[in-house]
């Protein structure tokens, strides 16, 4: 006869021990692997932020916090203010977001919701293509091509608001100066056409993941398709929106060569969206050498 087992200890047909020893050596050595790969990304942010505070510290014991907010750069005097960079970079990258979410957004619904598959197919192969285009490519562009001729736009668009309040300092004339096809706007429409493919595709992604039940239902319920695309596919896809956005503005903010041929490489901080500017990659790219 078998002893029973104590009152205070429950009797269990396994334990999680002896099931993870049966594992196979395959599955074991994947979760190894996996485990070793997701900290290895956590040991290279940390060493990037150790790195990047190490090589920033001279700086700000030279300059102090108020560095920050300093518009004066003289290569000659050795005084970096980054106001001016830090400016340009927030300008730019605001405005390719503003143009660019919208249009994504309404892409991605059209390739998801409206278009037939195998008409949707080709588009998507065209987005998928304009993602990958160099971004030297979208600079040469925009400086030799886009700004010349959005130029002449520029100066219409700077007469119609001169003198008008709130609007006159966004999109009319610069105080000092004329209006230039290189430009803090400029920059933002390039940015904007260089993360429109990332936010579209990803946002594609997520979209396309709305279990098909539930749009079944919104539809048997009575709704129309925008009804059912406001209630069901938005709510659904908030989450996965919100992610592929904030990819696009990491790319808008630390796109180098593009931003700094189309950004007009004038250091000043000024309300006015069509007069040049800078941003920090930009002077990277054109001072890394003289620094």
């Amino acid at each position: 006869m078998t002893a029973a087992a104590p009152a205070d200890q429950p009797v269990r047909a396994g334990s999680a021990g002896s099931l993870s020893a049966k594992r196979p050596l395959g599955d074991r050595v994947f979760q190894v692997v996996a485990l070793a790969a997701g900290l290895l990304v956590l040991v290279i942010l940390v060493l990037i932020a150790a790195t990047t505070t190490d090589q920033a510290a001279p700086w700000f014991a030279k300059e102090g916090i108020s560095g920050i907010f300093s518009k004066t750069w003289d290569i000659s005097t050795n005084h970096f203010g980054a106001l001016a960079y830090i400016y340009g970079s927030a300008v730019t990258a605001v405005i390719a977001v503003i143009l660019s979410v919208p249009v994504s957004l309404g892409i991605a619904l059209l390739l998801t919701e409206v278009v037939p598959r195998r008409f949707a197919r080709p588009i998507v192969y065209v987005i998928d293509l304009l993602a990958v285009v160099p971004s030297v490519v979208w600079g040469l562009w925009g400086v030799l091509v886009f700004a010349p001729w959005i130029q002449g736009i520029y100066g219409s668009i700077a007469s119609f608001f001169k003198g008008v309040p709130v609007l006159g300092n966004l999109f009319g004339p610069p105080a000092q100066g004329t209006v230039q096809g290189t430009s803090f706007f400029t920059a933002g429409i390039i940015l904007a056409f260089m993360i429109t493919p990332i936010i579209s595709s990803l946002s594609r992604e997520v979209i396309a993941t709305v279990p098909t039940m539930d749009r079944e239902g919104a539809y048997a319920l009575g709704a129309t398709r925008l009804e059912m695309i406001r209630g069901v596919v938005l709510p659904h896809s908030q989450s996965g929106i919100v992610g592929a956005v904030l990819l696009g503005l990491g790319r808008a903010v630390g796109e180098t060569i593009a931003a700094a041929l189309v950004i007009g490489s004038s250091a000043a901080v000024t309300s006015h969206l069509f007069a040049p500017g800078y941003n920090i990659p930009a002077v990277i790219a054109n001072q890394f050498g003289m620094l």
